[in-house]
């Protein structure tokens, strides 16, 4: 879908530029797109392109706050729905899962983003997000265990690995397949087998 943007304020422009990276990276691998690319879905010059991100890296860091803004906002609105810890992960789980359906650009652009042989601030960026990601599996955890609902015997962190691990396998699975709904289909039955892993018997 052409985007036609010439009329748009410079904050909304910076927006547009970041949805349209997402969308086209849902259509082709996210490492060949192109500024020429992102400037002819948008119906621009590369020139103008650049008057708004100085240099592509910037733009791929803008894409990742993006992202990282989204993905926690729904998990916190997720997590924040319940007092159990066991059920804000499944609903910190089924969001994420969801959110990615929607966006399904988003995995494509993170793996190439962490594939990268250059440190760029992208880069820096996807890994502090992985790494907060998994600070707040680890707090939800340790909470369960404090309340009696998860295993006091738990390894939290390879739990909180675990949880990551699930659902980057069921993306896999749905990149490999090129339907979603593979994701949307199998997040429960997977989370469930999670579930029973690490609740306190």
């Amino acid at each position: 879908m052409k985007r036609v943007v010439k009329n748009l304020s410079a904050e909304r422009r910076r927006a547009v530029t970041v949805e349209t990276v997402i969308e086209l990276a849902g259509e082709k691998n996210p490492a060949e797109i192109t500024t020429a690319d992102i400037a002819l879905r948008m119906k621009l010059t590369q020139g103008a392109l650049f008057r708004h991100f100085p240099t592509k890296d910037a733009l791929w860091e803008s894409v990742m706050t993006w992202v990282a803004g989204q993905i926690f906002s729904r998990v916190d609105t997720a997590v924040a729905q319940t007092d159990s810890p066991l059920a804000a992960l499944e609903n910190m789980f089924k969001s994420h899962i969801n959110f990615v359906a929607h966006h399904p650009g988003v995995p494509g652009m993170i793996f190439s983003e962490l594939q990268r042989p250059v440190k760029s601030e992208a880069k820096k960026f996807v890994e502090t997000m992985l790494s907060r990601y998994g600070e707040r599996i680890k707090t939800l955890l340790q909470k369960g265990i404090e309340l009696g609902e998860v295993d006091p015997d738990l390894d939290v962190a390879a739990a909180s690995v675990m949880f990551i691990g699930n659902i980057q396998g069921l993306v896999m699975q749905s990149l490999i397949a090129g339907d979603t709904t593979v994701m949307l289909q199998n997040a429960r039955p997977v989370f469930s087998l999670y579930k029973a892993g690490i609740i306190k018997r």
